[in-house]
């Protein structure tokens, strides 16, 4: 699917703000793979695609989710993990989206996971710091992605896990997975 014509259909998906938020991603993104040698088009379908789930209903994405076959223990974390896989499943299913790195960049975005590959820690960086967050951390994680991507992608899952510890909430074990392979 061309971009414009993707763009059309998120529009209709998701509210301006979210939609917003996925066009600002999808700039950050392609500015990162050009910076560390990715392909700007997969950067960019990653991207658009990688909020296309959010705003299912939970029910309907619990079952597309078992379906698929996704692992059950994804259900016992907050709600807000699934529309990540449940972004994959509609990329393969309903665009034709084949390129595993692709598909896994939209996957592990939200928790991130070992040996994440160069696209995938571009998607789950630009997620972080495109232009509209605003959290305290999130300058020094845009300066840390003008660096070595795997330094970037470290101080990020650092961020993140060290947010959830501080929020006393459970970490998805994709994430811890993730901050222990990049902090060796």
């Amino acid at each position: 699917m061309e971009p414009s014509n993707l763009i059309q259909e998120l529009q209709q998906r998701m509210p301006l703000q979210r939609f917003q938020h996925v066009l600002r991603v999808t700039e950050t993104a392609k500015s990162l793979a050009r910076m560390h040698g990715e392909s700007i088009d997969a950067a960019e379908t990653a991207a658009l695609f990688h909020d296309i789930a959010k705003f299912m209903d939970a029910e309907d994405m619990r079952e597309l989710l078992l379906a698929q076959g996704v692992d059950p223990l994804l259900f016992e974390f907050h709600k807000e993990l699934w529309h990540a896989p449940a972004g994959a499943i509609i990329a393969f299913k309903e665009f034709k989206v084949h390129d595993e790195d692709i598909l896994n960049a939209i996957r592990f975005h939200t928790t991130g996971r070992a040996a994440m590959s160069k696209l995938e820690m571009i998607i789950y960086i630009a997620d972080m710091i495109e232009p509209g967050r605003n959290y305290p951390g999130v300058e020094e994680l845009r300066l840390s992605a003008e660096g070595p991507l795997h330094q970037a992608m470290r101080t990020c899952i650092i961020h993140s896990v060290t947010h959830l510890i501080g929020k006393q909430v459970p970490v998805y074990p994709d994430s811890i997975e993730c901050y222990n392979y990049f902090v060796k």
